[in-house]
């Protein structure tokens, strides 16, 4: 007897490792497809006859309905079970994938989009969520640091292999590359992924839906972020277009805040997620920490593409100096919270250095040397990267085990949330800045309303100019006004840390908590050493 425990932990640890290494799988996949078309829509709109609105759309819906419908997908898992809908992910993503691959127009090209971000979102959520039925807390710094480090990867390698397919094979690949990927994933999610069933008919489950509150929440976060991603681009921040839309998102979501609280028998969101000090303030850095990331990866391609006058493939090339120390040092703080219990260091750490490398980078202008501008985006990477697991671990340690599965899928819909507030935030700095800097040319100064609409737009009539001093001035312009943008993610960093000081400590040496665990666990052997809820969340002695 006493050799046969050891070697059940092994069998189980092996399973753990399939069934995280398919999750990851799957990650990588999300990753890579919701940065991919980017750099090829400029080719995709061509061979399509797209407008530039179409072309919008297809660029930013994937992002809208991922971003859109994770809480739903932690929800509907706690009544239908979780490999129930990461399943139902897969398929979404597989239609999708199917339907952008034989697109011949751009209807059915922003469809496939759309159903492919439902996909990727739920993906992204049940990721999170199904980590937290396997592993124990202790264990999970180190593999939330792998996923960051997976999600980084994919970020950064979309645009370049998106670009590559586009330019030298077709754009399709950047769908069909798609397929072994849900394929691999599928077969090992369903194989290795044996979780304990959820109780009840299916007629139980279906009445357990808060469809009133779905119904609310898909329409009030969508009127929200819509005008979000036009705003300045599509539409002025002050047409009707923008704020109206702005306006009934806000109150929608108040009014569903009202019911989740008041009329809702089984919310979405229940109340009691927000718990504590502690959790509020890393949703609300996380919001931030989405905000800054998103804000760098949008508009550092576009001073690399305006400024240096580099291809778009070269500026992804030219973002491997942030992105490609967000994942190492993902990994590696990781696995130091797994190895000595505490995460408030990292947390501290990450805001830190986080804040100085934002204030660096406010030091890149027209004549920043490649060695320079490689240091200089090194300092933000590192700090970024430290985030991802050290604010995921302190969520984790800061709910209860009942709340667990939404407040992960809410922690990463608000950085999602942050994401599309940051490229906005963004746009509004560098469109006011680049209206006030033209001004001061007085060649310029008559065009100044034009060149300052939109970031991107102008990029092409820098690279169109002939050299000369106009071309130089623009470029001057465009400098100082990313400067603000990084200046104004710098404060945003400072910010967090100042309210990341109030985050408590709690124990991370807790016992699996779940009902929906691997079906191979000693159930009887899990209920008999389930901590009571006083002991849940209990503060921790360590130190930070």
């Amino acid at each position: 007897m006493t050799d046969a425990l050891p070697a059940q932990d092994s069998q189980l640890t092996k399973i753990r490792v399939l069934v995280f290494f398919s999750l990851a799988t799957l990650s990588l996949m999300s990753a890579l497809d919701g940065t991919s078309i980017s750099v090829a829509l400029p080719i995709i709109s061509h061979e399509l006859h797209g407008s530039a609105i179409e072309t919008f759309w297809t660029g930013t819906s994937f992002l809208l309905a991922s971003t859109v419908f994770q809480p739903n997908f932690a929800a509907f898992s706690n009544i239908f079970g979780r490999k129930v809908l990461i399943m139902t992910a897969l398929t979404f993503f597989f239609v999708g994938a199917l339907i952008s691959s034989l697109a011949k127009d751009f209807t059915s090209l922003i469809i496939g989009r759309s159903f492919q971000g439902v996909g990727g979102g739920g993906i992204n959520a049940m990721t999170e969520i199904i980590i937290t039925d396997i592993i124990p807390l202790r264990l999970r710094g180190q593999y939330f640091g792998i996923l960051s480090a997976m999600w980084a990867i994919g970020s950064v390698t979309g645009p370049i292999l998106g670009g590559g397919f586009a330019q030298n094979v077709t754009w399709r690949w950047i769908f069909y590359i798609n397929f072994p990927f849900i394929g691999i994933g599928a077969v090992m999610v369903l194989i290795f992924l044996k979780l304990s069933r959820v109780p009840g008919s299916v007629l139980k489950r279906l009445s357990e839906v808060d469809f009133t509150g779905t119904v609310l929440f898909v329409g009030s976060i969508s009127s929200f972020l819509i005008p979000l991603t036009w705003g300045g681009v599509v539409y002025a921040w002050s047409s009707w277009h923008t704020l109206v839309p702005l306006i009934v998102g806000i109150i929608g979501l108040i009014v569903f805040a009202v019911y989740e609280a008041k009329a809702s028998a089984n919310p979405i969101i229940p109340v009691a997620v927000f718990q504590n000090r502690s959790i509020i303030i890393c949703y609300v850095t996380d919001v931030l920490h989405g905000m800054v990331l998103w804000c760098i990866l949008y508009y550092l391609p576009l001073y690399y593409e305006a400024v240096k006058e580099y291809s778009p493939i070269i500026s992804g090339v030219a973002l491997f100096p942030i992105t490609f120390t967000t994942a190492p040092s993902s990994v590696v703080v990781g696995f130091l919270i797994s190895r000595f219990g505490s995460y408030r260091w990292a947390i501290w750490l990450g805001w830190v250095i986080s804040t100085l490398g934002l204030g660096i980078m406010c030091l890149m202008d027209i004549k920043t040397s490649v060695p320079a501008w490689i240091f200089l985006n090194l300092v933000g990477g590192i700090g970024l990267g430290i985030l991802f697991p050290a604010l995921a671990f302190a969520v984790q340690a800061s709910v209860d085990s009942e709340h667990l599965a939404i407040a992960v899928a809410l922690f990463s819909f608000l950085k999602s949330l942050g994401q599309a507030i940051g490229v906005a935030v963004g746009g509004v700095v560098f469109q006011n800045q680049m209206f006030k800097n033209l001004q001061q040319y007085p060649a310029l100064a008559p065009r100044a309303a034009e060149y300052s609409q939109d970031a991107a737009g102008l990029v092409q009539v820098i690279q169109a100019m002939s050299n000369g001093q106009d071309k130089s001035d623009l470029k001057q312009a465009y400098v100082d006004s990313l400067q603000i943008v990084w200046a104004i993610c710098c404060g945003l960093c400072g910010l967090a840390l100042v309210l990341s000081f109030g985050t408590e400590s709690y124990n991370v040496d807790r016992v699996l908590d779940t009902t929906q665990g691997l079906r191979t666990e000693n159930a009887g052997n899990l209920e008999s050493h389930q901590p009571k809820d006083s002991e849940k969340r209990e503060k921790s002695t360590l130190a930070p």
